[in-house]
């Protein structure tokens, strides 16, 4: 604080401070705020971006200047994140007036990029208003929506580092963008018809077609019965009529997608409604800035085509989040399946030529655009339960997102094989990239490895460790070797269970010992064994197997996955024994004698038949037993297609074994598989059996967590793993194990499934690095 000039024989005090703001601040609207509040408090100084975030001086009476600096947090902008205010006292230089200068470098660039936005309310109503000079623009945008993450090749977010580069702005949109008062003001994609992108129709062959309007034309090909590939923010989708039994087979089998959900894209929430059960938090989710696809119950009476979502009770539906989407479903078009443009287990299409490439076969037509997309994203998956939000897919909307973590050195983390996401650390936080997908061919495989490069350059950061999973056969544990090399970083295998729950213990700020439940199809155990069924005494840096699900084996290997009836099989021998010759329910009686006896043989010898304590394959095991799912079309089909199949309000649960072998408590379900067949063999409903098996499931992970809990005193719990997805468990397991009085934690900002292991192979290497470098 320094004395100011005379007035009417008094001094008055003015303060000057210097304020550094951290978070998602650019590209959101922050410094025309700043500018705003500035005026409001009758401040002089100046704001800009620079590589760090955002700066600002502001220089007036003492008490203006410490509102301001409250103010910055408390009424930052919708879409701004704000981590951390930090302000120092720096000596007044009599400026006056404020102004918002021209962003600057550093040598760190810590700053946040922030995730694409849905189009706002504002830049809505002038789309569809005649009187407004971007009447149906189909790139409309502002401050407060439009892309971020998808555009920028790199830091600060600046045009000239943006795919809009190519776009040079018009004087009526250089005057918005240079206008600390508009709404535009430095919206780095702002454009309009005059100077901006534009869009399309192309026919399969990416030919384009004159005529009438784009958008109706579209629409007026979708009511048809065509397929289109849309062109949006993170790629293409593929889109027809989600009422029309006949466009939805058509899609399926051209895109080699026989039985898996499709997202539905509706005109409004009213739409939606018809759709779908919603709660008034599920409609918030939708109308969300970030949009994702929501997992909603499907209505008996939705009109949407059976074979949108095959034997699901669920239906993921999100709403329109781009103003091409906007646009198109406003020519009388109620909804849309809206799914990713690829080929099935491809990345999706990115550029025009890849769209035509690679969906030539699929769509009759494309609606293009020649804005570039630089980082393809797909769409978020999300639903809410009894215990909140639970995210099923991270991408578009939450990316890049950051996730907080103690500070420490750089760590690249590569996740596992399916569902991959990576993760890079930096400071306190740990950003994760988008979704990837399954990495097991090589168009996947080079964009698991751009995805690691273009966070990497965003972030502006070399790693000193790099973290993977310990499976040897898996493109992640390869390429962490091979970059490791290349940049001289230290390396460190996490097991796949422990980074489940270190991944939950991250999320939340846990420190010390947790009991953790990782329930999942398949991970490398510590033994050389397949694991799945894990009951751990875990802290960040170490873990003890304290329990798991019997060994089971898998006739066929990797076969079983994909043909539960296998694994069924074996469930029967370990049951019965030879007796399964005389039982005539389940996969006995439906597959030929012949085959199971080699089965038996191959099981019995241990030929091919590796052991797995796998949770996920008990699941698959009782949906093939029942006869839901024989053959496995999409991963995870048999357990969902299973859930789906379950009954409300049985409370009835078939027994269990949990007994101690050695150390660990083991889970036998030799009494379960038996308890089925005498249901079967009863003629008992599909429902019902479901239902008991799920409530066996939940009983026995309550009960192994509490014997876990009074042998070591432990009270907090960390749920984790693709099994969790399962609703029916989540919605049951968490409040029992609550009620017993333990503290349980869920994944919420992260998935449950392998799309959340990055941050726990993150967590863990941070809790190591002290030993590695």
């Amino acid at each position: 604080m320094a004395p100011g000039t005379s007035v009417g024989g008094s001094a008055i005090a003015i303060e000057r401070r210097r304020i550094r703001v951290r978070g998602i601040v650019q590209g959101v609207g922050f410094r025309p705020f700043v500018y705003r509040l500035a005026e409001e408090e009758q401040l002089a100084g100046w704001v800009l971006n620079d590589t760090l975030g955002v700066l600002a001086e502001v220089e007036g009476a003492p008490d203006n200047v410490r509102r301001f600096e409250r103010r910055i947090k408390d009424d930052a902008p919708p879409m701004a994140r704000v981590m951390s205010v930090e302000g120092e006292s720096v000596a007044p230089t009599g400026e006056r007036g404020f102004a918002i200068r021209r962003s600057e470098s550093t040598d760190a660039k810590t700053t946040l990029v922030s995730p694409d936005v849905a189009t706002c309310g504002d830049c809505l109503r002038e789309l569809f208003d005649p009187r407004d000079r971007r009447y149906r623009y189909p790139f409309i945008n502002c401050t407060n929506c439009g892309p971020r993450f998808t555009i920028i090749r790199d830091v600060p977010y600046d045009r000239p580092k943006t795919t809009m580069s190519a776009f040079a702005m018009c004087e009526e949109c250089r005057r918005e963008y240079e206008d600390p008062r508009d709404r535009r003001f430095h919206a780095q994609p702002d454009a309009c018809a005059k100077c901006g992108p534009r869009a399309w129709l192309a026919d399969a062959k990416g030919a384009e077609l004159a005529g009438e309007d784009v958008f109706r034309h579209a629409a007026k090909l979708l009511r048809e019965g065509a397929c289109v590939a849309v062109k949006g923010l993170g790629g293409f989708h593929l889109a027809c009529d989600a009422t029309s039994e006949a466009a939805v087979a058509r899609m399926r089998r051209r895109k080699s997608r026989e039985e898996k959900p499709f997202a539905a894209m509706a005109r409004d929430l009213d739409v939606a409604r018809r759709l779908a059960g919603l709660s008034d938090e599920d409609a918030r989710l939708l109308e969300s800035p970030e949009r994702p696809i929501v997992l909603l119950a499907r209505r008996a009476d939705s009109p949407l085509a059976a074979s949108v979502a095959p034997r699901s009770k669920y239906v993921g539906v999100m709403l329109p989040y781009t103003p091409v989407h906007h646009l198109l479903l406003a020519e009388g078009l109620d909804v849309l399946v809206m799914t990713s443009g690829n080929v099935s287990d491809e990345p999706i299409a990115r550029t025009n030529e890849e769209a035509v490439a690679r969906l030539g076969g699929i769509a009759d037509y494309f609606l293009m655009h020649d804005r570039e997309i630089y980082a393809s994203c797909d769409d978020s998956v999300v639903r809410r339960d009894a215990g909140g939000l639970r995210m099923m897919r991270r991408s578009r909307g939450y990316v890049p997102g950051p996730v907080p973590l103690e500070d420490g050195p750089v760590i690249l983390a590569v996740g596992a094989e399916l569902k991959s996401a990576v993760a890079i650390t930096r400071g306190s936080f740990c950003y994760l990239s988008r979704h990837v997908g399954d990495v097991k061919n090589v168009e996947t495989n080079e964009y698991f490895e751009r995805t690691v490069e273009h966070l990497a350059t965003i972030l502006a950061v070399t790693p000193e460790i790099v973290a993977h999973d310990p499976h040897p056969d898996y493109h992640s544990t390869r390429y962490a070797i091979e970059v490791a090399k290349k940049i001289g970083a230290k390396l460190v295998a996490v097991q796949h269970h422990h980074a489940h729950v270190a991944g939950g213990m991250a999320e939340h700020g846990l420190e010390g010992k947790v009991i953790g439940v990782a329930l999942d199809g398949t991970g490398y155990g510590t033994d050389g064994r397949i694991w799945g069924g894990e009951f751990l005494v875990a802290d960040r840096v170490s873990f003890a197997r304290a329990g798991h699900f019997e060994y089971l084996p898998l006739p066929g290997g990797d076969r079983a996955v994909k043909e539960p009836w296998r694994t069924a099989f074996s469930a029967l021998v370990r049951a019965f024994g030879d007796d399964w010759r005389t039982l005539d329910v389940g996969i006995v009686a439906r597959r030929d004698r012949q085959e199971l006896e080699v089965v038996a043989r191959m099981i019995a010898r241990g030929v091919n038949s590796p052991l797995s304590s796998g949770a996920g394959r008990v699941f698959d095991a009782v949906s093939a037993l029942v006869g839901v799912c024989d053959l496995e079309t999409y991963e995870g089909q048999p357990a969902i297609e299973l859930e789906a199949a379950a009954e409300e309000g049985i409370d009835h649960a078939y027994p269990v074994d949990v007994a101690r072998e050695e150390k660990s408590l083991v889970v036998g379900f030799a009494p379960t598989y038996r308890a089925i067949v005498a249901d079967l063999r009863a003629k008992a409903p599909v429902g019902v059996i479901s239902a008991r098996f799920h409530n066996a499931v939940v009983a026995a992970v309550v009960d192994v967590v509490i014997r876990i809990s009074r042998e070591t005193s432990l009270k907090r719990v960390c749920l984790s793993g693709g099994v969790f997805q399962n609703r029916y468990l989540s919605d049951r397991v968490a409040p029992r194990l609550r009620a017993l009085g333990l503290e349980v934690y869920e994944p919420s900002v992260i998935p449950p499934n392998d799309g959340g292991i990055a941050l726990g192979q993150a967590a863990v290497a941070r809790a190591l690095s002290s030993t590695l470098l």
